[in-house]
């Protein structure tokens, strides 16, 4: 943004699909500034170099390219990625007369205001390459991808992408045909950051906060009890809410706060703090995860007092109890390890086995389950 903000010109090269056991995300980007520097990445050193290479290119050319990197060969000098993975990346040039909607864009990222942009990477028409269209909920769009239907058509699946906060690249027609292809179009959806709700102010909710910041979630802890709920214990939590857990857990739902990104966590084991909350969280389908802790004698007790209240067997079964993952932990840092990779292997699919115990490709699916 200083370059661009300084009417400088800067090469982006972006992630836009990635195939088999690609090492970054759709989204990835690396930047070429006017000095020659580079910030980011793409695939974690693989083709960086020729990346670079084209986006002086087209910085230079003022044209798009869309360019798709392999598997290496045996030449140790070849352009491709070790690992086994495709990557398709588009390298464009930025600047405020290319892209002036940029400063836009960036001033609602950083108010955490939810905005996508739909770019076309590919297109029959090179006049196509490069339009964008900016999308915000319940606002018009702003910019033009080149037809008021191709408009119409990224518009409805972009703003679903953004709600689930997932880029992608979608396939159409020329001219936006749905059933079509032809043209492709990358949306880069710039949600809001997903939540993280800690209940419970003990060490363990501390340690749970500093890894669930570190993993880019909003951190919310609440506690009913003032005199343990305080930023001065939490401060890696965005907000320390001082508030019974199921009222807390009730009102932002109603206020529409609760998504599918939504990550919650038990960490009170008292079943007066613990069992009315989590009627209330195994009654929201919204949930990507609800985890608890407590030892299994607390857990067997857990489950008789939710049956006692009425929950069902489907909705139990939301539950993960005892929290988190098999990793020998001891520690609250250790602890909060081990939740927090089984809510990862919940978002992305994974099995939590040893991955030198099992075959096939390292990275699932590109795309979060949740």
């Amino acid at each position: 943004m200083e370059w661009w903000e300084a009417g400088e010109t800067v090469g982006v090269g972006t992630v836009v699909a990635t195939f088999q056991s690609a090492p970054r995300p759709a989204g990835a980007s690396m930047l070429v500034g006017p000095d020659g520097a580079a910030v980011g990445s793409v695939s974690g050193g693989c083709v960086e170099g020729a990346v670079y290479d084209l986006a002086e290119t087209v910085v230079s050319s003022g044209e798009p390219v869309l360019q798709r990197y392999g598997v290496s060969d045996d030449d140790a000098f070849a352009v491709g990625l070790t690992c086994g993975g495709i990557l398709d990346v588009f390298v464009e040039k930025v600047s405020r007369e290319t892209f002036p909607e940029l400063g836009d864009i960036a001033a609602d990222i950083e108010a955490g205001r939810p905005v996508a942009l739909a770019t076309v990477i590919e297109h029959p028409d090179p006049a196509w390459l490069g339009r964008r269209l900016v999308l915000r909920p319940d606002q018009p769009a702003t910019g033009s991808l080149g037809s008021p239907r191709a408009d119409d058509a990224v518009r409805d699946d972009a703003i679903g992408l953004l709600a689930a906060g997932h880029n992608a690249t979608l396939t159409y027609g020329p001219d936006g045909e749905r059933r079509g292809e032809g043209m492709r179009v990358f949306v880069w959806a710039f949600a809001p950051k997903p939540r993280l709700l800690v209940f419970g102010a003990i060490d363990f909710a501390a340690a749970v906060a500093r890894v669930g910041a570190f993993l880019g979630y909003h951190v919310t802890v609440c506690d009913a009890r003032p005199v343990f709920a305080t930023t001065s214990r939490f401060p890696d939590a965005d907000e320390v809410v001082v508030d019974w857990p199921h009222r807390y857990l009730k009102a932002e739902h109603e206020a529409g706060r609760i998504d599918p990104r939504t990550v919650l966590t038990v960490l009170t084991h008292d079943p007066k703090f613990d069992v009315p909350l989590l009627e209330v969280a195994l009654r929201l389908p919204e949930l990507a995860y609800v985890g608890a802790m407590g030892s299994r004698r607390t857990h067997d007790d857990r489950l008789a007092r939710l049956r006692e209240a009425g929950l069902t067997d489907d909705e139990i079964a939301r539950l993960s109890s005892p929290i988190g993952l098999d990793l020998g932990a001891r520690t609250p840092e250790e602890t909060a390890i081990s939740i927090a990779a089984e809510i990862i292997a919940g978002r992305w699919g994974g099995s939590g086995e040893r991955l030198a115990h099992t075959e096939g490709r390292i990275h699932g699916e590109t795309t979060p389950l949740a």
